[in-house]
């Protein structure tokens, strides 16, 4: 039996380590004017993702999105903290990162 390992640049690193390449949070609002936050290295490639139904199982159903805020981290563990603490904030908290910046 062959196993596959994956090329270093696809292994995962250290939590707080830098990424390759900048991390980011981002918002999209969704058709339904629902929010979505999420984490990734190319915002554009994730935006077209979800609109082509291939990101989140809740943007799937609530197409078409667009990023509608986004903030670069320097690691991946402190955009994905960042990320998990906007997901706890109310909507008009989320509303109000939208509008100041």
């Amino acid at each position: 039996m062959v196993l596959w390992h994956a090329p270093a640049r696809y292994r995962s690193r250290a939590a707080g380590s830098r990424c390759a390449m900048p991390c980011f949070v981002y918002i999209l609002r969704c058709a339904d004017g629902t929010l979505y936050t999420g984490w990734t290295t190319d915002v554009a490639a994730r935006e077209r993702a979800h609109n082509q139904g291939r990101g989140a199982k809740y943007t799937a159903s609530r197409r078409p999105v667009r990023v509608v805020w986004e903030e670069a981290h320097d690691t991946r563990s402190s955009a994905r903290r960042r990320e998990a603490e906007i997901k706890r904030w109310p909507r008009a908290k989320k509303a109000a990162l939208m509008t100041s910046r």
